[in-house]
């Protein structure tokens, strides 16, 4: 816990972090959420029947981009070159939930979480908007971290209780 936060500089000014003296390595992050929808949402969804379309393949593609465009949004996110980005989706009936885990690589000298949880977490977005009409009783939550690998901080697995 004796860390410092690394955005700021010794005058409390906030800074990108200087990385050029980090060592290249291949760096992986999976990040996850949900969305808590009604039941006529879920079952559009599972059943591909919404007026806007394929709801997941939009997500997937949203999440995507979203990874590569990670830098222009988060303001002191260093751009990367992304090696591999995937989206993935669960339906969860008991829950009436979609979940979405995004996985985000890169070979570069710092991590790819802001990645995975930007991506997580536009997919879900695009979920809402696409199922807006039918319900606005959405609820984003649960977004995190799961795991990543590689860099100077070593291995990071999320584990429940």
């Amino acid at each position: 816990m004796g860390e410092k936060f690394n955005h700021f500089d010794a005058a409390g000014n906030a800074v990108m972090v200087d990385v050029s003296e980090k060592i290249f390595t291949e760096r992986v992050a999976v990040a996850s959420g949900k969305i808590f929808v009604g039941g006529e949402v879920y079952t559009a969804i599972e059943s591909g029947s919404t007026k806007k379309g394929d709801v997941l393949g939009v997500a997937r593609i949203a999440g995507i981009m979203a990874a590569k465009k990670t830098s222009e949004i988060i303001p002191l996110c260093h751009p990367l070159p992304l090696s591999h980005c995937s989206l993935n989706f669960e339906m969860l009936p008991a829950e009436s939930a979609v979940k979405v885990t995004a996985t985000v690589k890169t070979t570069w000298a710092t991590g790819v979480e802001m990645e995975a949880l930007h991506a997580a977490s536009v997919a879900l977005l695009t979920i809402y908007d696409m199922c807006k009409a039918v319900d606005k009783k959405m609820t984003l939550g649960e977004i995190h971290l799961e795991q990543k690998s590689g860099g100077k901080s070593g291995d990071f697995n999320l584990k429940f209780d």
